[in-house]
């Protein structure tokens, strides 16, 4: 009785957030029919955004949400192979062929290169989404995160700087809280205690930015996502290893004996997310004090928000939510917790509720079910 009560709370869940997402994908096309060249939360024209890892999974999908509104959006990516570069392309499809889009292959790393293309687009806005990504390589491959994720982060920083930039978002991590255990995770706590590499070139991002905000009053927002998934991520994140392996029979690999929480959070709540951020320039906060410094704000226009569902999720409810979208039961392989990765993530989402009237709203189930349709008809299963 308690399982049949608990299937029908889940389905009455399911069936609440579809309608709302399906409102607003109707809002969202009224707005594109109707020609309006402004958005949703202020009166401001159309812009010149540029977008980097453009062909990246957060990266593609933004940069479709900020056409459909009427910007012009600049996009770059290096398509490197750390994941098979066939998905980036397929990804960049989408949107590669839209009047207002421009996509440039490049790295980071390219100082002139990056130099010429702020001087030469003159951008209001910027979006900084590429990054050398996953905890676990960069146990591995270190010295790729210092080149990327530091090195261009600085040449990222050098062109707003020059070129007089409104406002510079870009993604952090919730890698970055390390070794906190206080839950929820909080953008008002330290976190100067990280546990790999990736983590710890995301903190040093937010001291880079809060540097150039204190110097050139440059409005920089940096965003700590939390396990973004859905359809068209990364094939080395959990969701789609899990797929592919279960629908190959395979075992799936569960790290921590399952004992992981994570705060899931979809796609398009992501990309909500970081528009309505963009669209606000971090705003210096008056009341800062340097004898009781607050760790997201700043006299500065700096600002740092949490991006999660505020709902963490048991790993294994999460894997058994696959199962029900796959149709297929997971053979498991219990293993013990991975050095660098962290047992549990909950994000505190209260500044991002008060300041921007927004919280992400999917369901892991239904979230799961998107993204299992779309990896069956991908890869044509």
């Amino acid at each position: 009785m308690q399982k049949s009560a608990r299937g029908v709370a889940r389905a009455v869940e399911d069936v609440f957030h579809k309608v709302y997402h399906n409102l607003k994908k109707l809002v969202r096309a009224f707005r594109v029919v109707s020609g309006s060249k402004t958005d949703r939360w202020s009166n401001r024209l159309s812009k010149k955004i540029l977008v980097t890892g453009s062909a990246g999974f957060i990266g593609s999908a933004l940069s479709i949400r900020l056409l459909e509104r009427g910007d012009q959006v600049i996009g770059i990516d290096n398509h490197n192979d750390y994941y098979d570069p066939a998905l980036k392309e397929a990804r960049l499809a989408r949107h590669a062929d839209h009047p207002n889009y421009t996509h440039i292959r490049m790295n980071l790393e390219d100082r002139e290169g990056m130099a010429n293309l702020f001087k030469e687009q003159q951008f209001q806005g910027v979006v900084n989404l590429a990054a050398q990504a996953g905890v676990r390589y960069s146990l591995e491959n270190p010295l790729a995160y210092i080149d990327t994720n530091l090195v261009g982060f600085g040449h990222i920083l050098e062109g707003c700087r020059h070129n007089k930039v409104e406002h510079m978002v870009y993604a952090s991590s919730s890698s970055v809280y390390g070794s906190n255990t206080k839950m929820p995770f909080s953008v008002h706590d330290n976190v100067n205690h990280p546990v790999s590499l990736y983590a710890a070139t995301k903190k040093a991002n937010e001291l880079m930015a809060h540097t150039y905000s204190h110097l050139y009053n440059l409005p920089t927002t940096g965003l700590r996502f939390f396990t973004v998934y859905g359809p068209w991520d990364r094939p080395d994140m959990a969701l789609q290893k899990f797929t592919r392996a279960i629908l190959a029979g395979e075992k799936i690999q569960v790290f921590n004996c399952g004992k992981h929480r994570r705060d899931f959070t979809y796609i398009d709540d992501i990309v909500e997310g970081v528009i309505r951020i963009l669209d606000r320039p971090a705003p210096p906060n008056p009341e800062w004090s340097g004898e009781n410094p607050d760790s997201a704000t700043s006299k500065a226009p700096w600002r740092i928000y949490n991006i999660g569902n505020n709902n963490p999720v048991e790993l294994m409810d999460y894997i058994e939510a696959l199962e029900e979208a796959l149709e297929t039961k997971a053979n498991k392989e219990l293993l013990p917790l991975q050095p660098g990765d962290v047992p549990d993530t909950y994000a505190d989402v209260d500044d991002l509720v008060r300041e921007f009237n927004y919280k992400p709203s999917m369901s892991a189930n239904e979230g799961i079910q998107n993204f299992a349709k779309w990896y069956r008809k991908y890869h044509q299963l």
